[in-house]
């Protein structure tokens, strides 16, 4: 029997589904880690497993080594979802049962392609200077062992869904007209200051990648 694909209808909380794919791409270049969900072949049950994905156009592209069983499962063409979700704050209303979080998440379903040797050079570098912008300029080209010992996967972003959630609190008249508090709390992420390594040698300066993070 060939299994049928899954629905990418929202049917809870429908008003917080969205079709714009410009939206989804900017859920995807901020979002640096994704879950991919797929089932075990071995042994029939459900994994999920995070890892970092940078969308390239109409794809996200996943790395990790040959060694991996999940990546090599991905490969061999497993079917999969992944998701992605963005915190992007709190919704603080005046009763618990209506507060909430703003959120942005897609789920993308499909199966991944591996990228040929031809491809995976640049593809790491898509993926690296999406992690770290400007990135590659800095560093040496990777070896051909490196090369070897990695699997690049490409997701096309083709069947998906997206939900945003960015209301204020929705709360009843009573608690309107109560005392408490009530608004949103927006989430501010960033890096802090860069850590040198121990074994750095004396001399060399944080890089502008770095620094620009």
């Amino acid at each position: 029997m060939t299994p049928t694909e899954p629905s990418t209808e929202i049917t809870r909380l429908r008003e917080k589904g969205s079709v714009d794919r410009v939206a989804l791409d900017e859920l995807l270049d901020t979002t640096r880690i994704g879950h991919f969900g797929l089932v075990d072949a071995a042994s029939g049950a459900p994994v999920v497993i995070p890892t970092a994905v940078v969308r390239d156009g109409d794809r996200v592209l996943a790395h990790g080594s040959t060694g991996s069983r999940w990546m090599r499962a991905l490969a061999a063409g497993a079917r999969t979802c992944l998701s992605v979700t963005a915190d992007d704050g709190v919704v603080v209303a005046r009763s618990a049962f209506e507060s909430s979080l703003h959120y942005r998440s897609a789920v993308l379903f499909g199966s991944c392609t591996t990228l040929p040797a031809e491809e995976r050079e640049h593809a790491l570098d898509v993926i690296t200077d999406g992690l770290i912008p400007g990135r590659v300029a800095e560093l040496r080209r990777p070896s051909k062992s490196e090369l070897a010992a990695t699997l690049v996967l490409a997701l096309p972003i083709e069947r998906w869904s997206l939900k945003i959630s960015h209301n204020w609190p929705e709360d009843i008249d009573d608690d309107i007209d109560g005392p408490a508090w009530a608004g949103v709390v927006p989430r501010v992420l960033g890096y802090g200051t860069p850590l040198p390594a121990p074994d750095l040698r004396a001399g060399i300066e944080t890089p502008e990648s770095v620094r620009r993070l």
